[in-house]
């Protein structure tokens, strides 16, 4: 028969076994620290989108902000000074990861850390500009989702000609100073002859610009407008939509946003669905993979959405076998 002094000695024991369960239980999980450096303005929708898409992705692999995650966040990095300057923020505050969106954010966070992994969404031509080695094998510290390979931009024009046959000429918005939109304009150069389309390049670097250029081009109804990819069209998208709407021009762009903002239509991925897949790639590093070894991910799909409304107030008839292919009409 046991004694109390046995039963004692039983349950000291147990409870010795047990604190270090306990404690490690107790124990705080560690914090990862993820910078995030944005093109879009803190109060910009389609930013606030992306990043909840972002956040939401996070969130169901097991990261919640305050327990093991903590987020610093620099918005509007448009012109270089600003995106060198927040660059350097985010690499002093030492995280274990940077998400950047848009090319000339990674390659100014690769001027300023050759180690912190970062990942991208939104980087047009990642390759040519020289952010890593080939899409298979990224090598370095650099790894994402690009938005586009150029011969979409061909798409562009091909689908201005169908909504709007009576298009001869075409400006093509672009950012000079962005290396993506040359090879854009390069694939929308490529096959303006074969549909009867002589092409204007206008430059976009700040809101003036791309008002006089719009307006100087602007002179006929057989005018049209494409939007290539750049952070600079985005910041101004209003501006643009306004322009083409005020001189009557049929436009298409490259993001679903452009559409739902007032825009005739638009043909490109969803940029969105990118932020989200892009928080498996962070999940994958923070937990020990090499973004060298992750190969950088296109798009899956791309949609098709056609402004209806938008259609009518330019006296456009939209084409039946266009409206049958959408995967969005907006009336």
């Amino acid at each position: 028969m046991k004694t109390r002094r046995d039963v004692m000695s039983l349950l000291a024991g147990g409870a010795a076994a047990a604190s270090p369960l306990a404690a490690r239980a107790q124990q705080r999980e560690r914090m990862r620290r993820i910078g995030v450096l944005m093109s879009t303005a803190a109060d910009d929708p389609e930013g606030k989108a992306q990043l909840a898409a972002f956040l939401q992705g996070l969130q169901q692999l097991g990261w919640t902000i305050g327990r093991n995650l903590q987020i610093d966040y620099r918005w509007g990095a448009v012109d270089t000074d600003r995106v060198r300057n927040y660059s350097a923020e985010l690499v002093a505050l030492a995280p274990d990861i940077i998400l950047a969106v848009g090319g000339t954010i990674v390659g100014a966070l690769e001027q300023a850390t050759r180690t912190v992994p970062i990942v991208f969404v939104n980087a047009t031509d990642p390759v040519g500009r020289g952010l890593i080695e080939s899409l298979a094998r990224p090598g370095g510290n650099v790894t994402g989702f690009t938005p586009f390979e150029f011969g979409i931009s061909a798409k562009w024009l091909e689908l201005l000609k169908q909504i709007a046959p009576r298009v001869t000429r075409a400006a093509v918005i672009r950012d000079p100073t962005a290396t993506g939109t040359v090879g854009q304009l390069g694939a929308i150069q490529s096959v303006a002859p074969s549909v009867g389309v002589e092409l204007r390049s206008i430059d976009a670097r700040d809101a003036g610009e791309i008002e006089r250029g719009v307006t100087t081009f602007a002179r006929g109804s057989n005018d049209g407008l494409i939007v290539t990819s750049s952070r600079l069209a985005v910041l101004h998208r209003d501006l643009i939509i306004a322009l083409a709407g005020q001189h009557r021009l049929p436009a298409v762009y490259p993001y679903r946003f452009y559409a739902t903002g007032g825009g005739l239509m638009s043909y490109g991925p969803d940029i969105v669905d990118q932020f989200r897949r892009a928080a498996g790639y962070v999940d994958r590093i923070l937990k020990g993979e090499k973004p060298a070894d992750l190969p950088v991910q296109t798009p899956t799909k791309f949609e098709l959405v056609i402004n209806v409304k938008t259609a009518k107030a330019l006296g456009l008839t939209v084409p039946p076998s266009l409206l049958a292919i959408a995967d969005e009409v907006i009336e």
